[in-house]
């Protein structure tokens, strides 16, 4: 299993759930570009461009379809993993990762809008840059983080043809209290031939290619990474056989 964690965070961020998830799995906790224990390079903070760092170390390790569960910017990550090398991934869980920008409300959308390198100074006191200075090879680049950061959340976007496209079995999952609303992730999901029709006795109706959906209660963007519902559903997707899959 390669896990990818979110934005401003490292493989760290899984801490309380890695027990449950390597019980039964090899787990490979990436540091993501600009991130943890992982240097920045010269190139924009972008999801489809880190997918390809994704790709090569499956390829460098030598790993035979590994499942790929990313959360926020790692689901965006895992997502385009999936989407550009489907014959290198096993399953793919993209949590709390919307697919069409629309899909924010402007609140957020103008809290985003807030994240730079001027914001540094008032983050010193939170985990996230704390973990950052604690690890990171050059602790002076939180600043350009930020930056880039916020420049890859000012882009719009709408993936809705590259989910179409998914060749991966795949399951959607969010909180009930998400930065885009669930029925932002119904309607992702019915973009993966799911919540269409009754899922039939045998589960016969359920979608083509053994796609889930998981809305998981009580929880927000900012702690399900953290929640043992989390580990429970991404286990339960990647060691079930889904029907139609």
């Amino acid at each position: 299993m390669i896990l990818l964690h979110g934005g401003l965070g490292s493989g760290e961020m899984f801490a309380p759930n890695l027990p449950a998830l390597s019980e039964n799995h090899q787990v490979i906790a990436v540091d993501l570009q600009g991130h943890g224990r992982t240097a920045d390079i010269d190139r924009p903070l972008d999801i489809r461009l880190i997918a390809d760092d994704i790709a090569a170390l499956i390829d460098h390790l030598g790993l035979d379809k590994p499942d790929v569960v990313g959360y926020s910017l790692g689901g965006g990550v895992a997502f385009f993993t999936a989407v550009k090398y489907p014959e290198k991934v096993g399953k793919l869980v993209m949590a709390s990762a919307h697919i069409n920008s629309d899909a924010m409300p402007a609140e957020m959308v103008a809290q985003q809008r807030q994240v730079s390198a001027a914001a540094a100074e008032f983050m010193k006191d939170t985990p996230m840059y704390e973990l950052y200075q604690r690890v990171a090879p050059r602790p002076a680049d939180f600043p350009k983080l930020l930056d880039k950061i916020g420049e890859s959340m000012s882009k719009p976007f709408d993936f809705s043809d590259e989910v179409r496209g998914l060749e991966v079995p795949t399951m959607l999952v969010c909180a009930d209290a998400e930065m885009a609303p669930p029925s932002h992730y119904v309607e992702a999901f019915k973009l993966l031939d799911g919540g269409l029709r009754d899922g039939g006795w045998m589960g016969e109706g359920r979608p083509k290619g053994g796609h889930a959906l998981a809305i998981l209660p009580g929880l927000t963007h900012y702690n399900l990474a953290v929640s043992p519902l989390f580990a429970a559903v991404t286990l339960d997707f990647l060691d079930g056989q889904q029907p139609n899959e």
